[in-house]
C-alpha cells in the first residue's frame, strides 16, 4: 500500500524555497495557487488543477495588507489557517507557505505597478492602490517560488488581466492559468467574503447572477444602454442590494463601450454591496466571447 504523502507547511520562505530546490532538481514542474485563505471549492478545484498539471503545488495563504485601501475590510477578512491545511491536504497540495507579515515584507514595499489601461477602471478606480498591493505581493511570491505555472480564478476577472501585464512588463517566465468560476448551486460565486454574510443577506445574494444571466437573453433584443439599466435597477429593487458600479466593457482593453457591435468579446462586470455591513460582492457575465 502506497503511503500517502504529507503536505507540508512553511512560515519562513527560506525553507520552502530549499524544498523546492530540490524538487527542481529532480526535474519537477512547480505550480503556484496563491491565496488569501479563508478557502474554499473555488480554491479547491484551482490546487486540483495545478496538482494535475504539475508535480510540485505550492498554495500560498497571506492575507495581503498592502492591496486593502480599507483597513476595516483587512481586519474583518476571514482567516483560519487550520481549516485551510485540512482542505489543501485532502486535494493534494505538497507545500503550503504561510508567513507572516513581516516575513513577507521585511521592508516596506515601495514598487509602483499601473498598467493603464486594465489597472485603472472599475476596481482600480474604486479601489485606489488595490492592483498595485496586488502586483507587489504577486510579483513578491512568483519570485520567491519561481512557477512553471500559477492559478487564478475567473471570479476576480480583471486581477488576472492585470497579472498578465505585470507578468509582461517583468517578463517573467510563468505561464499564467485562468480556471473557471466556481458558483454554489443557486448560483452565487464562491468568494472567501460570502463567510461573512448573515443568513438573510445570504439568501438575496444570488439575486446578483440571476439578474446578470436574465441580462443576456434581455440583451438580444435591447440596446447596450438599455441593458445596463435593466441590469442596475433590477439589482438595486432588490432589498438589501445596493450596485457600486455595473460596466460593459471590451473583454481585452477593458474599456466601456457604448454599442453592442463596438466589439466581438464583452463582458460586463459588477460589484455589489450586500446587507447592512455591507459586504462588497464581485461577479460578472459575457455577452459576446
Amino acid at each position: 500500500m502506497l503511503k500517502q504523502k504529507v503536505m507540508e507547511v512553511f512560515k519562513k520562505i527560506v525553507d520552502l524555497q530549499n524544498a523546492l530546490f530540490e524538487a527542481r532538481k529532480a526535474g519537477k514542474k512547480i505550480g503556484l495557487v496563491p491565496t488569501m485563505g479563508a478557502l474554499h471549492e473555488g480554491h479547491a478545484s484551482l490546487v486540483r488543477r495545478s496538482v494535475k498539471d504539475n508535480g510540485i503545488t505550492v498554495v500560498s495563504v497571506f492575507v495581503n495588507p498592502t492591496q486593502f485601501n480599507d483597513k476595516n475590510d483587512l481586519k474583518n477578512y476571514p482567516r483560519n489557517l487550520e481549516a485551510d491545511c485540512r482542505l489543501l491536504e485532502k486535494c493534494g497540495a505538497d507545500y503550503v507557505l504561510a508567513p507572516e507579515v513581516e516575513e513577507m515584507y521585511p521592508t516596506p514595499d515601495t514598487r509602483h505597478f499601473e498598467y493603464p489601461p486594465v489597472s485603472t477602471v472599475m476596481e482600480g478606480a474604486h479601489r485606489p492602490g488595490h492592483f498595485n498591493g496586488v502586483c507587489q505581493v504577486v510579483s513578491r511570491l512568483f519570485y520567491i517560488v519561481r512557477p512553471d505555472r500559477a492559478y487564478f480564478g475567473e471570479k476576480d476577472w480583471q486581477q488576472i488581466a492585470v497579472i498578465k501585464a505585470m507578468v509582461r512588463h517583468l517578463q517573467l517566465p510563468v505561464q499564467i492559468v485562468e480556471c473557471p468560476i466556481v458558483r454554489d448551486d443557486d448560483g452565487l460565486a464562491r468568494s472567501s467574503r460570502n463567510t461573512l454574510l448573515a443568513p438573510n443577506e445570504r439568501a438575496i445574494a444570488p439575486q446578483i447572477y440571476k439578474v446578470l444571466k436574465e441580462s443576456v437573453d434581455y440583451a438580444k433584443k435591447h440596446s447596450l444602454k438599455d441593458t445596463h439599466k435593466f441590469v442596475v435597477d433590477s439589482i438595486n429593487a432588490v432589498d438589501g442590494l445596493d450596485v457600486e458600479y455595473f460596466s460593459i466593457v471590451d473583454g481585452d482593453t477593458l474599456q466601456d463601450i457604448d454599442e453592442w457591435d463596438d466589439s466581438s468579446y464583452v463582458v460586463g462586470c459588477i460589484t455589489v454591496y450586500c446587507g447592512k455591513t455591507p459586504i462588497r460582492l464581485i461577479d460578472h457575465i459575457k455577452y459576446k466571447s
